[in-house]
């Protein structure tokens, strides 16, 4: 499946992995993974790796990968530090559009939402018109990095999962009430949704 945001045409495959280390918390396993220029990825690349506020363990931590993704789980799990690894092969929809990794310190909250796949597109386009006034807003920073739903969606239900950026746990509660014509369409989205599981985690800034 192909999605455009406006002109640009998206189709990028990426791969969230969380894992869970040897140890009381993640630093050998995140030394482990950049270990040369983070070829534990290899042939994929980095878009971001995360360290938990909320929902995550001490010794966990969250690695997104792009590109060539398939091999990434299977090199997660070798690794001498990493006692678990759960991944996830995903494709972008309407963000991002580019392979470029995030760089903005701050707080990055990841909400997966329960779906029927025959809802994505619809999901996306909401979250694409919602966001039009939802981002630069005085009364808050905020800026949804990416919108991924399954790799393969085979089965009639699955996950999506949105990855926001905001300043700091201030912003989030703020954005909690967002411009209305923002809300119409986070509501109509919600509406499309079964449940959601999220948790708060900082950049991990090498």
């Amino acid at each position: 499946m192909r999605f455009v945001n406006n002109t640009e045409s998206v189709n990028m495959s990426f791969a969230i992995s969380r894992i869970r280390t040897n140890d009381r918390n993640f630093n050998a396993a995140h030394a482990e993974i950049s270990d040369n220029s983070n070829a534990a990825l290899l042939p994929a690349s980095l878009w971001g790796a995360f360290h938990g506020l909320f929902g995550l363990a001490s010794n966990e931590l969250v690695v997104v990968s792009v590109g060539a993704t398939e091999n990434v789980h299977t090199n997660f799990s070798t690794l001498n530090s990493v006692a678990d690894c759960k991944s996830l092969q995903l494709e972008a929809t309407v963000r991002p559009v580019t392979e470029e990794p995030v760089s903005l310190e701050g707080l990055y909250v990841f909400r997966f939402f329960d779906i029927a796949h025959e809802n994505v597109e619809e999901i996306a386009e909401l979250s694409r018109v919602a966001w039009e006034s939802f981002e630069n807003v005085d009364a808050y920073s905020a800026v949804p990095q990416g919108l991924f739903c399954q790799a393969d969606r085979s089965q009639e239900r699955g996950r999506m999962l949105l990855v926001t950026w905001y300043d700091g746990l201030n912003s989030w509660q703020a954005s909690r009430n967002p411009a209305p014509e923002a809300r119409e369409n986070f509501q109509r989205r919600h509406r499309l949704t079964s449940g959601t599981v999220a948790y708060a985690t900082r950049l991990i800034i090498s």
